[in-house]
């Protein structure tokens, strides 16, 4: 348990602005270990379909489950923005991608003038003492040559990878590209052939031969669900093969909202729902998701027997997360690129000493909010020039209010707010949308036409962005830009006009 005069005190002054005085490692208690090891775990393109989070009824996921019950699940968490290279430059660097202006799947922010020589997350916890290690996808992309890897992490692992793939694609091929990574379904192969099996076997070894004298940092990326999301027939076989499975839709979901949200998603290869539906394979994909959110789960629970058997649960913060959400129909769309609720929501779980066990925060988090949070956790030299918030209160008492929302940016110009109880969505034409997530979970009737509902929208805007960065040099790959004199977007070099069809 913690301080709570310290932890108090620790996070007014963030809230300020103003510096904390005292040492974090003060804000928790002696019992506890000052520098406790950290396994920190992503997953890419998980949405909220986890059992602990009630996303999908039929979600089979009982290791993340079992750890949602040892420590604290934020049921309201958000990430920064709905693609992998932004959400994952946020989290790791501490803030926005309206700060840095990396909206798009590059540049590497080390290739930025003014970031190279940021500390990230693992540097910090590496200059405090901490011995660093990574597998899988932490980081979106290379890193640069040995030098720089070495300065990121102190040892790596496997890289992220699908593993073993078919002969051809399973589906056949997909509309803007066919592209090779948009495939799903089963086919014969073996769990120990995956990438995300032999990444879950090097952290076991990690931990199992960690050294004594040293606390650890491991950071473990795994490539599934993320597409193509091949399941082997243990985990398909989970998922009933009927439309039980299907996500709810509403066939004229888009009508109410904003023509400008499908620049959001103009073109992709991630297909429409209209394509998977013609072409008989939505349940197919629906299924394909689920098999491999239980595949990955499985993987965890290895690495948390692993902890268990080396003696190191009750000296380990367990941090899991995804980078951002995924559609599977809803909204007409798969993937992700949208400012909705299954774009942005992810599962956010932390656990391990100091954390009160069984806690399900409601309150609005934001992936932003891990650097500040583990800091107090582990007893690391403070910075102030982070820009999330700790959580460190919620993890005693999830009911512990937050009064700022989530904040979600997706190129500039272009944010969701989400409070407790609404989403607010400004585009760069200055359309919105505005949502009752209490009474309106799926988000089908967009509210923000209604008179009586102006002082909501008048208070989500206070919290868009004040910084909104333009594009970073060498953005490139889902770069959205748009030019209010000539009304006018621009998606990946080509220029869309208000009464350009919708691609399909």
């Amino acid at each position: 348990m913690f301080r709570y005069q310290h932890l108090i005190f620790s996070t007014c002054c963030i809230l300020s602005g103003l510096p904390a005085l005292l040492p974090a490692a003060d804000v928790i208690k002696p019992s506890i270990p000052a520098k406790p090891n950290v396994l920190f775990i992503a997953i890419d393109d998980q949405n909220d379909w986890i059992g602990a989070f009630g996303g999908h009824p039929l979600a089979q996921t009982p290791q993340i489950d079992r750890l949602a019950r040892r420590g604290t699940a934020f049921l309201n968490a958000h990430c920064q923005a709905p693609l992998c290279c932004p959400s994952r430059t946020s989290l790791l660097l501490g803030v926005r991608p309206t700060t840095t202006g990396v909206y798009g799947l590059a540049p590497s922010f080390r290739s930025l003038d003014g970031w190279k020589d940021r500390v990230a997350l693992p540097q910090h916890f590496k200059a405090n003492g901490y011995r660093t290690l990574a597998a899988g996808k932490i980081y979106h992309g290379d890193v640069g040559g040995p030098a720089q890897r070495a300065r990121e992490f102190d040892v790596w692992g496997p890289a992220s990878t699908v593993g073993t793939l078919p002969q051809k694609k399973l589906i056949g091929p997909t509309p803007m590209g066919n592209n090779p990574l948009i495939d799903w379904g089963v086919f014969p192969h073996k769990d120990e052939d995956k990438g995300d099996y032999q990444i879950a076997s090097w952290a076991v070894n990690q931990i199992k031969s960690a050294p004594k004298d040293q606390p650890f940092f491991l950071a473990t990326g795994f490539f599934l669900p993320h597409v193509p999301c091949y399941a082997t027939q243990r985990w398909f076989d989970l998922y009933p093969d009927d439309d039980s499975v299907l996500p709810l839709v509403k066939e004229d979901d888009r009508n109410d909202t904003p023509h400008f949200s499908w620049y959001l998603h103009w073109s992709l290869p991630e297909p429409r729902l209209k394509w998977v539906k013609e072409h008989n394979q939505w349940r197919n994909l629906v299924r394909s998701y689920l098999a491999c959110t239980s595949f990955v789960d499985s993987q965890i629970g290895r690495m948390l027997n692993a902890l268990d058997e080396a003696g190191l649960s009750e000296n380990t913060i367990v941090v899991l997360w995804s980078d951002h959400g995924w559609h599977l129909g809803e909204k007409g769309i798969t993937g992700k690129n949208s400012l909705w609720e299954r774009s942005t929501r992810v599962p956010l779980v932390i656990a391990g000493p100091g954390v009160n066990p069984g806690g399900r925060c409601n309150q609005p988090a934001e992936l932003l909010d891990l650097y500040p949070t583990l800091i107090d956790l582990c007893g690391l030299t403070h910075r102030t020039d982070l820009e999330g918030l700790s959580l460190a209160l919620q993890l005693v008492d999830a009911t512990t209010r937050r009064d700022r929302p989530a904040i979600t940016s997706h190129n500039q110009g272009n944010h969701a707010i989400r409070s407790e109880r609404w989403r607010y969505i400004r585009y760069a034409d200055d359309s919105e949308e505005l949502y009752d997530m209490d009474r309106d979970p799926h988000e089908w009737e967009n509210v923000a036409a209604k008179p009586d509902l102006a002082s909501v929208i008048a208070d989500h805007r206070k919290w868009l962005p004040k910084t909104d960065s333009p594009l970073a040099k060498n953005s490139a790959h889902r770069i959205l830009t748009f030019d209010k004199s000539t009304d006018e977007a621009t998606w990946e070099g080509t220029t869309i006009h208000r009464n350009d069809p919708i691609p399909e």
